[in-house]
C-alpha cells in the first residue's frame, strides 16, 4: 500500500462498503445493519476472497488486523453499554408484566431445547478437535436464545408500532429474554472454561456475581446522585461522560480479567445506569452514532474474515438449514406460544414470535464469544452468521404480514 497507512485503508474500505450496503437494504426496507453484516461477509473468503484473491490479502492481510481487532473491541464495547441502558423493565401493570414473562422465557428456553435437539447432529463434524460434547451443545443451546433488543427497537420505530400494545410487549419480552439469554451465555462461558479448573470456574462465578452486587449495590445509586446532580437535564457534559466511559471501559476490563468476555461488564454497567430516557437519548447521540457508524462495520468485517467458504460444501448445507430451522422454530413457536398463553390472538402472538426472532448484530457477538473461547471453529461460525443475517431479514415481512391492516393495535390481555 506504499507509503499510505493499511489500517487507514482497510477503514475506508470497510465504511464504504458498509454504508453502500446499508443504502441499499434501507431502500429495500430492512434495517441498515443487516445491509453492514453483509458487508463482512462481501469482503471476507466468502466473496472478495474468491472474485480477487490476491486483492483481498493484500487489504486484510491475517497478520495485520491488530489495528482493526482493537477498533472492533471499543465498539463492542460501547455498543453493549448502550443495549444494556437502553433496557427497560415491563411497565403498564401486571398484566403486561406477566405477558412479557411468559413471552420472554419461552422465548428464550424453547430456542435452547432446539439448540440442545440439533447439537449431536452437528458435533461429531463440525466441533472444533477437543472440544467434548456438551460444551458445545451448550453453547449451540444459548446461540438460539439471542434476540436482537436494539434491532428490534429500530423495527419497532420504523413502523410506528413503539407505543402499540403488540410493541409494548415486544419490547418488554426482548428486555427480559436478553438478560435470560447473556446471563445463561456467561454461565456456559463459566463452564466451558471451568475446562482448565473448577477454581478458575468458582473465581468466575463469584467475581462476576460480586461485580453485579458492587454495580447494582453501589455504583447505581452513586451514579443516579451525580447525575442528578450534575446533570438534571440528562444529558452528562465532559467530565461526568468521561466517568461513565471510564466505568464502562473499567467493568469491561474486569469481566475480562475474570474469564468471562468484555461485553458482559459493559452490559452490566449500561444496565447500572438509572432509566432516564433523556439520558438514553444523549449516550445514543454521543456513543452510538460513532460506534454504530464507524466502529461496528469494523466488527462485520472482521466477522467477515472469519467465515469460511467450507461451511457451504459437503455436509455444510444440510446443517446450515439444520441450524436455520432450529432457530426460526425456536424463536417463532416459543416467544408465539408465550404470548397466546397470555391471551394475545394467534395473529398477533405470531407477530410477536416474528420480532423475537431477530438476532442481527447480537448474535454475532455471541459467536465472536464462542469463536474466542474456542468452542465453535469457522464453519459453524459462518453458519450462525448466516443465520443471523436470515433471521433479521425475515422479521419485517413477517411481521408486515402478521399485522397487516392492525398496525399492532392488539389489546392486551386484563389483568
Amino acid at each position: 500500500m506504499g507509503h499510505i497507512p493499511l489500517l487507514l485503508v482497510q477503514l475506508a474500505v470497510i465504511l464504504f462498503t458498509a454504508r453502500v450496503l446499508a443504502l441499499l437494504l434501507r431502500h429495500l426496507g430492512q434495517p441498515p445493519v443487516i445491509g453492514e453484516m453483509i458487508a463482512g461477509i462481501v469482503l471476507g473468503p466468502i466473496a472478495f476472497g474468491a472474485l480477487a484473491p490476491d486483492w483481498q490479502m493484500a487489504v486484510f492481510p491475517r497478520d495485520q488486523l491488530a489495528g482493526l481487532d482493537a477498533l472492533s473491541q471499543i465498539g463492542l464495547v460501547l455498543f453493549m453499554f448502550i443495549v444494556g441502558a437502553e433496557l427497560r423493565a415491563p411497565g403498564n401493570g401486571a398484566a403486561q408484566a406477566r405477558a412479557a414473562g411468559w413471552v420472554g422465557v419461552l422465548g428464550v428456553l424453547v430456542p435452547m431445547a432446539a439448540g440442545l435437539a440439533i447439537a449431536p447432529l452437528l458435533h461429531p463434524t463440525l466441533a472444533p478437535k477437543g472440544v467434548a460434547f456438551w460444551p458445545f451443545a451448550l453453547f449451540m443451546s444459548a446461540s438460539m436464545a439471542i434476540t436482537a433488543f436494539p434491532i428490534l427497537a429500530r423495527i419497532l420505530k420504523e413502523r410506528a408500532m413503539t407505543h402499540t400494545p403488540l410493541g409494548q410487549l415486544s419490547l418488554a419480552s426482548a428486555a427480559i429474554a436478553d438478560v435470560l439469554a447473556w446471563i445463561v451465555l456467561a454461565l456456559v462461558v463459566g463452564l466451558i472454561q471451568a475446562a482448565t479448573g473448577w477454581a478458575a470456574f468458582a473465581r468466575m462465578l463469584v467475581g462476576g456475581a460480586l461485580l453485579a452486587a458492587f454495580g447494582f449495590g453501589l455504583m447505581r445509586p452513586l451514579l443516579a446522585r451525580a447525575l442528578a446532580r450534575h446533570a438534571p437535564d440528562g444529558k452528562p457534559e465532559g467530565s461526568l461522560l468521561g466517568f461513565l466511559l471510564i466505568g464502562c471501559f473499567a467493568f469491561a476490563a474486569m469481566t475480562q480479567w475474570l474469564g468471562l468476555h468484555a461485553v458482559f461488564g459493559a452490559f452490566l454497567f449500561g444496565a447500572c445506569l438509572p432509566r432516564d430516557d433523556r439520558l438514553l437519548a444523549t449516550l445514543i447521540e454521543r456513543l452510538q452514532h460513532v460506534a454504530v457508524l464507524v466502529l461496528m462495520p469494523v466488527f462485520f468485517a472482521l466477522a467477515g474474515l472469519n467465515t469460511t467458504p467450507d461451511a457451504f460444501s459437503g455436509a455444510g448445507l444440510p446443517a446450515l438449514m439444520l441450524i436455520l430451522v432450529a432457530a426460526v422454530a425456536g424463536k417463532v413457536l416459543g416467544a408465539g406460544a408465550g404470548a397466546r398463553i397470555s391471551g394475545l390472538p394467534w395473529r398477533e402472538s405470531f407477530a410477536v414470535g416474528a420480532l423475537m426472532n431477530a438476532r442481527a448484530l447480537m448474535e454475532l457477538i455471541v459467536m465472536k464469544v464462542g469463536l474466542d473461547i474456542g468452542v465453535i471453529g469457522y464453519e459453524i461460525f459462518t453458519m450462525l452468521m448466516v443465520m443471523a443475517i436470515a433471521t433479521t431479514l425475515m422479521t419485517t415481512p413477517m411481521l408486515a404480514l402478521c399485522v397487516r391492516g392492525r398496525r399492532g393495535a392488539a389489546a392486551m390481555p386484563s389483568p
